[in-house]
C-alpha cells in the first residue's frame, strides 16, 4: 500500500492553509525549478524536508555534487507546517523505556545528540542569518492532571541523572507565575532545551542556504521511478531523471512504500493537526495570566501542544484523524476546539483563522532511523521522528551527511538511532493499529 490516507492529504498542488504560508512568500515563487534533463550527480536526496535540505547544506560544505528532488515545494510537507517545537523528542519512546532497552552509555548519547540538535538550528540561524522567528527557552510540559505530577517528578530524575539537562519542577503556584493558568494545569516541568520558531521560514531559509552552499534544488519533481545499474542509481521524475552515486531518502512522514523495497511497511504516518486563532488583546491574554513565549504541551499520551506566536495570537494543535480528507479535517477541528475550550474557558469567544493538518513518520520501533539500508553504502535513509522533525532532522540531515561523506563511522552515532526498521506486522492494518492506540490512549488520558 503507497498511500494510507485520502488522496487530498498529498495532493501537492493544493495550497497549503497553515499561518505559517501566511507569513512567507509562496514557496513557488522561489526559484527551484522541476527538473527537466537528465543530470548526473554524486548524491541525489529524495525530499526537500528540513532532513533533505540539511543535508544538502552540509554536503555542498564537503564540496559534494547533490541533487535534491522535492515532490511539491521545499517544506511543504510536515517540515513546513508543523507547530514549530525545536526541541527534544524524536522517540516515542519515555526516556525510561529508552535506557531499558539500550543501556545507559547509548541512552546519555541519544540525549546529547538530541540537545546539539537544537544548537545546530539556533547555530544555522545565526550563521546563515535566517530570520526565523525563534521564541523562549526550552520546553514546558504541563500536568493535566494532579496524579501527572509524579510523572514529571520521574522524568525530572531522569533528565538531571541521565540526560544531563537544565530542568526545573514548578508547582500550580510557580506555573501560574510564570506561564499562565487553567483548569487542566496542575504544575509542570521547564526543560531549558529548545525553543519555538516559524518552520516554514526556517525550511525556506534552509534551501535557499543549501542553494547557496551550492547544492541543486528541484520542485515538482516527484521520484517516480528507480532503478541501479552499473553502480549508478538512476532516479527518474516526470520530466527528467538524475544518475547519482548514492541516495538519501528524506520523506519522513510522507514516504511511500514503493520508494524502496526495504522501507515497505515500516513507517506509519500519523496526521496532527493545528490551528491558530486570531492575535489576542492584553486583557484577554491576562484572563488565562499568560505571560511566557515558551512552547508548552501537555502530559496527555495523545498530547495536546500550544505557545503563543509572535503577534499574539495562540497556537494549538493535537493528533489529528485517521481519514486524511478536508471533510474529516473540518470534523476533527470541532473536536479539537471543543478541547482547547475546556483547557482555556476564557477564550471560547477567540475566532480562529487557519486550520490545517499533516503527516508525522513513526516508526515500529518507536524510535528514529539514520543509516544505511540493507547494508548497501549507496543507500541511506534518515525519517521518523515521531512529531519532533525540526531539531531532529535538521541534526539527523548533517549526520546523513557525515555519513554519505565518510566523515563519520555509524559508531559516532547512538545505537538509539542505529535500530534496523522493522515491518509493521499485516502493514495493511497500520491504520486499524492507529485506531485500537488511539482508543487506548484516550481511556487513559481521561483517568485521573
Amino acid at each position: 500500500m503507497t498511500e494510507l490516507y485520502k488522496a487530498e492529504l498529498y495532493d501537492r498542488h493544493r495550497p497549503v492553509s497553515s499561518f505559517w504560508a501566511s507569513t512567507v512568500t509562496p514557496p513557488s515563487h522561489h526559484n527551484y525549478p522541476p527538473l527537466t534533463t537528465e543530470a548526473d550527480s554524486e548524491v541525489a536526496i529524495i525530499g526537500g524536508g528540513i532532513t533533505g535540505l540539511s543535508a544538502a547544506l552540509h554536503l555542498a560544505e564537503m564540496g559534494v555534487q547533490v541533487r535534491v528532488l522535492e515532490a511539491a515545494w521545499p517544506g511543504w510537507g510536515a517540515s513546513g507546517r508543523n507547530g514549530g517545537f525545536c526541541c527534544i523528542g524524536s522517540t516515542a519512546r519515555s526516556g525510561k523505556e529508552v535506557l531499558h532497552k539500550f543501556g545507559r552509555d547509548a541512552t546519555q548519547q541519544f540525549y546529547h545528540h538530541q540537545r546539539e540538535a537544537t544548537e545546530l538550528v539556533r547555530h544555522l540561524a545565526q550563521t546563515e542569518s535566517m530570520e526565523i522567528d525563534i521564541q523562549g527557552e526550552g520546553e514546558i510540559k504541563v500536568a493535566h492532571y494532579p496524579s501527572r505530577l509524579s510523572y514529571l517528578e520521574h522524568e525530572l530524575a531522569f533528565y538531571e541523572e541521565v540526560a544531563d539537562y537544565p530542568c526545573e519542577l514548578w508547582s500550580q503556584k510557580d506555573l501560574r507565575d510564570r506561564a499562565f493558568h487553567s483548569p487542566q494545569a496542575h504544575g509542570a516541568l521547564w526543560m531549558k532545551v529548545g525553543f519555538g520558531l516559524n518552520p516554514l521560514k526556517y525550511s525556506l531559509a534552509l534551501a535557499d542556504a543549501a542553494k547557496r552552499k551550492g547544492a541543486t534544488l528541484h520542485s515538482q519533481s516527484p521520484v517516480i521511478a528507480w532503478e541501479k545499474t552499473d553502480g549508478w542509481h538512476r532516479l527518474r521524475t516526470p520530466t527528467g531523471s538524475v544518475r547519482a552515486k548514492q541516495v538519501l531518502i528524506a520523506t519522513n512522514g510522507y514516504t511511500q512504500d514503493s520508494i524502496h523495497p526495504t522501507l515497505q511497511g515500516q513507517l506509519l504516518p500519523v496526521i496532527s493537526h493545528i490551528f491558530t486563532t486570531r492575535p489576542l488583546t492584553a486583557e484577554e491574554r491576562a484572563a488565562h495570566g499568560w505571560h511566557t513565549e515558551i512552547p508548552l504541551y501537555n502530559t496527555r499520551t495523545l498530547l495536546s501542544y500550544f505557545r503563543l506566536l509572535k503577534d499574539g495570537r495562540i497556537l494549538f494543535g493535537q493528533r489529528g484523524d485517521t481519514v486524511g480528507s478536508v471533510a474529516a479535517r473540518d470534523r476533527y477541528q470541532k473536536k479539537i476546539l471543543r478541547h482547547f475550550h475546556e483547557m482555556f474557558p476564557a477564550w471560547r469567544h477567540l475566532e480562529v483563522t487557519h486550520v490545517w493538518n499533516g503527516l508525522m513518520g513513526f516508526s515500529f520501533n518507536l524510535t528514529p532511523y539514520i543509516g544505511f539500508l540493507d547494508g548497501d553504502r549507496t543507500v541511506a535513509c534518515a525519517l521518523a521522528y515521531h512529531g519532533n522533525g525540526v531539531a531532529a532532522g535538521t541534526w539527523s540531515g548533517r549526520t546523513a551527511a557525515l555519513l554519505i561523506g565518510d566523515r563519520i563511522t555509524p559508531d559516532a552515532i547512538s545505537p538509539v538511532y542505529r535500530q534496523p526498521l522493522k515491518a509493521f506486522p499485516l502493514p495493511g492494518l497500520r491504520i486499524q493499529y492507529l485506531h485500537a492506540a488511539c482508543s487506548l490512549f484516550r481511556l487513559q488520558d481521561a483517568l485521573p
